[in-house]
């Protein structure tokens, strides 16, 4: 199996590299818990990105998880990753649902099924790679205001 089988979150320091990761063993995994990791390690970057990148940056984490718990049978794991000069934040899912993530049409009037139109706006775009048994999710979120140019 591709998914790392951890009993504990873990944090890695590096040059100008912080990382976060964590798995859950049952497919059954904590929001709250992916959410604060994301505001945890963005608490240590340097330069400290504002409140509205954390904020995107967690919800971003909270839909990938939650689709992760809702739509896969098995553990799935959580990597978050700072790049080099705190411009953006990589987070990945992975979990053992072979089913690609599917936004559904725009409904104004649904409640529910908007997460992946909001991932896509947060974020660098959404990767999907596919493993032996399940698939990763990937989606990098800017922290810094695009260049004017």
């Amino acid at each position: 199996m591709d998914i790392p089988l951890r009993t504990h979150a873990t944090t890695q320091d590096r040059p100008a590299l912080l990382r976060y990761s964590r798995t859950w063993h049952t497919g059954v995994s904590s929001i709250a818990e992916a959410r604060d990791a994301v505001a945890a390690l963005l608490a240590r970057a340097r330069p400290a990105p504002g409140r509205r990148p954390v904020q995107d940056a967690q919800l971003v984490v909270s839909e990938l998880v939650t689709n992760a718990a809702k739509h896969a049978p098995g553990p799935c794991a959580l990597a978050l990753e700072l790049l080099p000069g705190a411009n953006a934040l990589r987070i990945t899912v992975t979990d053992t649902s072979p089913e690609p993530p599917r936004r559904r049409p725009p409904d104004p009037r649904r409640i529910g099924g908007h997460g992946l139109h909001l991932v896509t706006m947060l974020s660098h775009g959404l990767d999907v790679t596919w493993l032996s048994q399940g698939k990763r999710v990937t989606a990098t979120v800017p922290l810094a205001p695009a260049a004017a140019g």
